[in-house]
């Protein structure tokens, strides 16, 4: 149902629309390319034309607002325009990370309820699978050529294109962006107009983007990486797409674009350090190399500002707060009057932070708390799920889950999440502290921290290590560590050495899978 006028200019005064963000960037720069995707090119004019095409397929399938599409793909230029046409035409956008089990597909399609799925050829199992599986959903397609899939481009290149106008006031959910799932079911996290844009205000005003700036992007668009885009072309730079990470293709991409500013994981920055190219690689144009998801090991930091540059920048956010609740800038990252290589910064411009004890009190100075955030950054709610949305935003606070404590000189340190932590023998245990202290032995190239079954301690303190390129380290050696920098009580009952940490789609380590190996057949109390 459209809008009436007077009704949108209504709204308009309510909040910032990541629409109007587009249009502007598409009419300010039409020469310029907007998208390098592989040979392909698109300037911001063709962008422009591509986007209305889309939006008047979408209205030609009979989506009205408050409608979902949903897609399934890796990294291609085609999976933003049909968010920019949902954004436009005031449609819930939800994107699948492609890594992702079936289990979880097939359960984010039937909670969503999405009127169109789109995939593509490199996923046409999937898609076949979970169109058999999810009879509601409408619509099928695929971006380009599919068996089985009709070609979604082959309906839109049939269309004229709809004038760029946007439909969506600032309350509509544009987005429905789903949790990780690492504590259980995923959860659809309802993010509203406003809070889109007001993401790409933030990233814009914080990150320091050059106008003109080529931004690579391995990192999926489908999830975090994508936020970037829209601050991109507001600057009237260049995204250039790459389909998963690989340090040689990286390296390979930011000497021939001469690339401004990428994002990647702290796994995919440690891949790119170990890699024999990075100690002589140009990276002279990178000015920016903004990290997040999970946390870097202070140890490992240092040895990126060394080989790649004083450019490293932390963002700390969630699905439910996307991206920008702390940030540690690339000047934080070389102060030498106080160790922040730890901390996840400060709150971003516009954003309220607290910590919180148990009874949504705040907690003296120095002490740990839980995490908590007032901004027009907050999720809307979980959608179709009330209670947890009244548990999670209670008080009027967004309660993040995560335990942090704040220093004198302002700086945030994220202690762990209020559900990883390990109570054993009736002590707390926060498992990143400890994780801290093992990855500063340069013998260890990744670590994760659990707490596993203990019928004397309840929970003991297990550590799993990786080493670096076989480097000799043992157990004694790791637990002598700890105790002298956190005493017996964080000390690793035992250690584990292993090839690799298992990791989520998003890049994270999963303590989920690691913990059920131990856990399984037992409950476990949550914290």
């Amino acid at each position: 149902m459209t809008q009436p006028v007077s009704s949108l200019a209504a709204a308009a005064h309510e909040g910032g629309s990541i629409g109007a963000m587009i249009i502007s960037a598409i009419g300010r720069f039409p020469g310029r390319v907007a998208f390098i995707d592989g040979d392909t090119r698109l300037t911001y004019a063709e962008l422009g034309v591509r986007i209305g095409q889309a939006m008047a397929a979408l209205r030609a399938l009979g989506l009205q607002r408050g409608d979902g599409v949903m897609q399934l793909s890796g990294n291609r230029v085609e999976v933003f325009i049909v968010m920019a046409a949902a954004y436009l035409l005031g449609l819930r956008s939800v994107t699948l990370h492609a890594m992702g089990g079936f289990d979880d597909h097939a359960y984010i399609v039937e909670d969503a309820e999405p009127s169109v799925f789109i995939s593509e050829a490199a996923h046409h199992e999937r898609a076949q699978a979970l169109r058999a599986h999810c009879p509601a959903v409408r619509h099928w397609f695929a971006h380009g050529a599919c068996d089985g899939l009709d070609d979604f481009w082959a309906l839109a290149g049939r269309m004229q294109a709809q004038a760029l106008v946007s439909h969506a006031a600032s309350t509509d959910i544009i987005r429905l962006a789903y949790t990780g799932g690492t504590t259980g079911k995923p959860k659809g996290v309802m993010l509203a107009n406003r809070s889109v844009w007001m993401q790409a205000v933030l990233l814009m005003a914080a990150r320091g983007l050059r106008p003109g700036t080529r931004v690579l992007c391995p990192t999926p668009i489908s999830h975090g990486a994508g936020a970037m885009i829209v601050p991109t072309l507001a600057l009237g730079g260049t995204f250039v797409l790459q389909r998963g990470f690989d340090p040689e293709r990286f390296i390979d991409a930011v000497q021939a674009h001469r690339i401004g500013s990428a994002f990647l994981v702290p796994t995919m920055i440690y891949k790119l350090l170990d890699h024999p190219r990075c100690a002589t690689a140009d990276f002279s144009s990178l000015e920016l190399l903004s990290y997040g998801a999970s946390p870097m090991a202070p140890a490992r930091i240092r040895e990126a500002i060394a080989r790649i540059g004083p450019v490293l920048s932390q963002s700390y956010g969630q699905t439910e707060c996307p991206s920008n609740i702390l940030h540690l800038t690339a000047e934080d990252h070389c102060r030498t009057d106080v160790d922040t290589l730890a901390s996840a910064g400060m709150p971003y411009p516009g954003v309220t932070v607290a910590l919180l004890d148990e009874n949504d009190r705040p907690v003296p100075e120095g002490e740990v708390g839980e995490l908590c955030v007032r901004s027009a950054l907050v999720m809307d709610g979980y959608w179709k799920q009330p209670g947890l949305t009244a548990q999670a935003l209670r008080g009027g606070w967004l309660h993040t889950g995560d335990m942090a404590r704040r220093d004198a000189h302002g700086y945030y340190y994220l202690v762990d999440r209020r559900k990883d932590m390990i109570i054993s023998g009736g002590f707390n245990v926060y498992p990143k502290e400890v994780e801290d202290v093992i990855a500063q032995h340069p013998a260890v190239a990744a670590v994760a921290v659990i707490g596993v079954p203990d019928e004397r301690w309840g929970e003991a303190v297990k550590a799993v290590v990786v080493r670096r390129g076989g480097a000799p380290l043992g157990t004694d050696e790791v637990r002598a560590l700890v105790r002298q920098a956190k005493g017996s009580v964080c000390t690793p009952k035992t250690v584990e050495f292993a090839d690799a940490l298992p990791l989520t789609p998003l890049g994270k380590p999963d303590k989920k899978a690691l913990r059920e190996r131990y856990w399984a057949g037992q409950a476990r109390s949550i914290h």
